[in-house]
Order: structure tokens, then C-alpha cells, then sequence
């Protein structure tokens, strides 16, 4: 959708691309915040070209008024809400809600959410014995995955893409059973029995109680542990058009129903590099603690980009700052540790890693900041995942925005099938070889 001019002060400027003597003006599309963008849809009919643009670095794919990126100055907005004012004062459901919806919700329409979602987090117990029999050397993305799929065979009540109850169905289910999947791919992998939610325990608190308690004990959940992990799903709720949510929307461009996009966002998801930085960080600072904990050494190495030095969780594609969403988990990390009563060698680490890069002008010309994967394997790894189970949270977390970003494509009247041109480069036409001349 194209929405006003909101505080830019002037209306956005046409552009007149030349090409020889032919000349075709490109329609602006404004912006409230941002780059406003030149539409090129008219090219090919008009000149018989395309544009070419590798990853897509400058191309946008539509227009949406969820997420807000300004990666030079550092800023991340929900809906128009700075992730520092959601971060310090939100929980996920009520983020959640707000990607989804648009607004934040009142009391009343809050607790009607949470109700409905938190209703729906049982899983049935044909869909238990299914993930149950899953290998347990399954990869935990493969099962999230097909779990998701799976959903469409437990509720084609909800599959229509065109159906505005059907959606809102899909939504909540997705939401509520999301949780209690990946606890039970956790304990899946882990031997442990699975367990069922409660109700009225609490979203966040539910899924860590079904995750880590072990069987017959009671789970003692400190406070910090659940704020914490309430405030990651937050932070990683939704990143404007990145590679999983590209591919959501993709998928569903060909009205495909929630669950498949949803499903194949995981799968993009799934890629190293994508979803498996906080992963390489962890064992980054592995590598450094096994060789002696010389932090400066291996930051030398890192200049002189000898093999095995790589620098992991710093830098990022789009920021070219301070990753906002960085400062509030490095905040998280001290608050878990402290509260667990862990003290991980690898966070010490870590911080002398960030010291260092933050007084080094080699890292400074280059903007390599700390992003948001920099501390989140360690606040995961003190709570007790996995690294294999990093990845599954980032979805997670990530659902709200998959789900909001599907259903604003669904709803756009200038969405159409997705289907990227290409360049042509291989042979001219040529005539068929008999098998004896070959």
C-alpha cells in the first residue's frame, strides 16, 4: 500500500530514466520514513529491458507500513513504537498483536487475545505421537517445519487464504501451538516426556515451564528468566524484508495458505546465514577460550584476516550502527546470569571482544557494531538450550512478523503472483546433436 507524506515536508520526486535517445518517466512511490522508491513495473512493456539486481540490494518488493528499518542511524520501529519503548514496557503477545492488527490493543481486546491463544495451546495428541516419531537426530528446523505443515491436516477449517475468519483462525492457532511444538522438539531430543500446557500460566512462562521442567519435579522459573526470554521474542519480532520473510510473502503471492508460508519461512530461516549467526558466535568464542583466552590476539588475526579469524555477531546488513536491539540483550544477559547464579567464561569473552572492536578504528571505518546474535546465544545457552535449538527460537520470535507481513500481502490490491525476471546468458539457440555425432 502507498500511505501520505507524513512529516517529510515535500511530495517525493519522479524519476526520468535515459536510455539512448529514449527517455521513460518512473512514478514515486512516498514514504513516511525513509527512502521513498521510483516504480519500474512499466520498464519491460515500455523498453523491452529489466533491471538487474543480485540479492535484491535495491529493489522493494511492495510497500508496508509494519516495520520501519533506518539502518544508519540504528533505529528499529514496530507499527511507528521505537523497540526500546516495546522492549522496556510490552510483553510478546501484546507485540505480537500489535504486528498482527496495527494497534496497540486495549485492555479488553489484550486479555480477549490472550484467552483465545492461550485455549489453543494444547496440542492434539495424534499431532504428539506425529512429532514423537520423529529420529531424534532430526534437525529441530526440519521438525518445526514440517510440524507447521502439518497443522494444515489438523485444521483445514482455517487454510483459506481468502477468508477473513479462516485467516484469523490460522493466526491464533499458529501462535498458541508454536510454543508447545518447540518445547516438545526440545525434549524430544533430549529423552524427556513431553508435557501439556496450563491454562492461565502465562505464555512465556508456559512454554519455559514445558521446555525445561523435567518430569515429576516442580519448575522453579526465576522471574528474570521469563522477562528475559519474553523481551528476546520481542526483539526479534519482526525485520522488514529479509530473506524468511521475502519468502513468506513469496509463497503466499501465490495464495498458498498460512501454514506453507509460514513453513517456508522456517526453511529460509533454516540457513546458516541467516539464522545461525548467534550459533557461530558461541563458537567463536569457544575457539578463543581453547587458545588461551587471548582476546587481542585473535582481533589481530581478525585484521589480518588470517584463516580460522573470523569476526561473528558483528556487522549487519542493513545497520550500519549500533544494532538497537544489541544494547537491550546485552542488558538481558547480565540480568540471566545473575539470576540463574551461572557465570560463563564465554560472556567474559565476549565482552572483551566488544571492548576492543569499539576502540579499534579498523572496526569503527568499518561499522562493525555488535548486532543483536552478538549476546543472544549466551542468554540462551545460560537458560539451558541447546545451540541446535537457537535457531527454532529466532522463529519463534520471529512469527508475529511472518504472520503480519502474509496477511498485509494478502490484503494489498497491487499483490500479484511473485515472479522475479531474469538475464539470459546461456547459449543462443542451436540445433539438436544425433547421438552418432556426438
Amino acid at each position: 500500500m502507498t500511505v501520505p507524506i507524513a512529516g517529510k515536508g515535500s511530495s517525493p520526486v519522479p524519476g526520468r530514466l535515459h536510455l539512448g535517445d529514449d527517455a521513460i518517466d518512473l512514478p514515486a512511490v512516498a514514504a513516511t520514513a525513509g527512502s521513498d522508491g521510483l516504480a519500474i513495473s512499466s520498464l519491460l512493456a515500455t523498453t523491452g529491458k529489466v533491471t538487474v539486481d543480485p540479492g535484491f540490494m535495491n529493489t522493494a518488493a511492495c510497500t508496508s507500513d509494519i516495520t520501519f528499518i533506518d539502518g544508519a542511524e540504528g533505529v528499529l520501529r514496530y507499527r511507528g513504537y521505537p523497540i526500546e519503548q516495546l522492549a522496556a514496557n510490552s510483553t510478546f503477545l501484546e507485540v505480537a498483536y500489535l504486528l498482527i492488527h496495527g494497534e496497540l490493543p486495549s485492555h479488553h481486546r489484550l486479555d480477549e487475545f490472550v484467552e483465545r491463544v492461550d485455549r489453543h495451546m494444547y496440542l492434539p495428541e495424534d499431532f504428539r505421537e506425529i512429532l514423537s516419531m520423529q529420529p531424534r537426530a532430526s534437525h529441530p528446523m526440519a521438525m518445526l517445519g514440517a510440524a507447521i505443515q502439518t497443522m494444515a491436516c489438523f485444521y483445514p477449517e482455517s487454510m483459506d487464504p481468502l477468508n477473513p475468519a479462516a485467516v484469523d483462525l490460522a493466526t491464533v492457532l499458529l501462535m498458541a501451538k508454536m510454543p508447545t511444538m518447540i518445547s516438545y522438539i526440545h525434549r524430544r531430543a533430549a529423552g524427556y516426556a513431553l508435557l501439556y500446557p496450563v491454562r492461565g500460566e502465562g505464555y512465556v512462562r508456559n512454554f519455559a515451564r514445558m521446555t525445561f521442567a523435567r518430569p515429576g519435579e516442580a519448575a522453579d522459573l526465576p522471574d528474570a528468566l521469563v522477562e528475559a526470554l519474553d523481551t528476546l521474542l520481542i526483539l526479534h519480532a519482526d525485520h522488514e524484508q529479509n530473506c524468511s520473510t521475502s519468502t513468506v510473502r513469496l509463497v503466499g503471492s501465490a495464495q498458498a495458505n498460512l501454514y506453507s508460508s509460514i513453513s517456508a519461512g522456517v526453511a529460509a530461516l533454516s540457513g546458516p546465514l541467516h539464522g545461525g549467526a548467534n550459533e557461530a558466535v558461541l563458537e567463536m568464542l569457544a575457539r578463543i577460550r581453547d587458545s588461551g583466552r587471548d582476546v587481542p590476539t585473535f582481533m589481530a588475526r581478525v585484521k589480518d584476516k588470517q584463516d580460522g579469524a573470523k569476526l561473528m555477531g558483528f556487522g549487519h546488513r542493513v545497520y550500519k550502527n549500533y544494532d538497537p536491539r544489541a544494547a537491550i540483550v546485552k542488558k538481558s544477559a547480565d540480568r540471566v546470569l545473575e539470576a540463574l547464579g551461572v557465570t560463563d567464561e564465554l560472556l567474559d569473552i565476549a565482552r572483551e571482544v566488544e571492548e576492543i572492536a569499539l576502540a579499534d578504528a579498523y572496526f569503527i571505518e568499518r561499522k562493525l557494531y555488535p548486532n543483536v546474535d552478538f549476546y543472544t546465544g549466551i542468554i540462551y545457552r545460560a537458560m539451558g538450550f541447546p545451540s541446535s535449538m537457537f535457531t527454532p527460537l529466532f522463529a519463534f520470535g520471529r512469527l508475529p512478523g511472518w504472520i503480519a507481513q502474509w496477511r498485509e500481502m494478502m490484503s494489498d490490491p497491487t499483490t500479484r503472483i511473485g515472479r522475479p525476471r531474469q538475464v539470459y546468458v546461456g547459449h543462443p539457440k542451436r540445433d539438436f546433436i544425433s547421438w552418432e555425432d556426438r
